[in-house]
């Protein structure tokens, strides 16, 4: 597993609409992107600094999406942003983040799931499509 961290000042007041881009336009396009698991996004307090950190499969796919996807979100995000984005990249060595791989099921057949989440975890990826807890528009 390979991971991304960008860190980045935000313009004064402008948490919440960044918080709405994430959710509304960034995540949706990112779950479409081969590789892609995971995302966290972090913001200090005061809300001016914020921190995402992307999880990818393999290193390749991170990287493709760097030459291809990341200047276009820093494009939709630029008017939000106090600064440029300070980016590392890291290789996963411990995580109790897991991903267990779907079940393929025959016609007709079912499986018991609990799609329950840990306190204080929320899935990247939504239970049912078009979930959200931003009001996308």
């Amino acid at each position: 597993m390979f991971a991304r961290k960008v860190a980045v000042l935000l313009k004064p007041n402008s948490l919440q609409e960044f918080t709405n881009l994430m959710e509304c336009e960034i995540l949706p396009w990112l779950r479409k992107q081969e590789g892609f698991m995971d995302l966290i996004v972090l913001a200090v307090r005061d809300g001016r600094e914020v921190a995402t950190i992307s999880f990818w499969d393999h290193q390749v796919n991170a990287e493709a999406y760097s030459a291809s996807g990341y200047p276009e979100v820093l494009e939709i995000l630029q008017r939000l942003l106090d600064g440029v984005p300070y980016l590392k990249t890291f290789d996963v060595v411990s995580s109790t983040f897991q991903r267990v791989p779907v079940l393929q099921r025959s016609e007709g057949e079912t499986f018991a799931e609990d799609r329950s989440d840990p306190p204080g975890y929320r899935s990247a990826t939504p239970a049912s499509e078009g979930e959200s807890s931003a009001s996308c528009r």
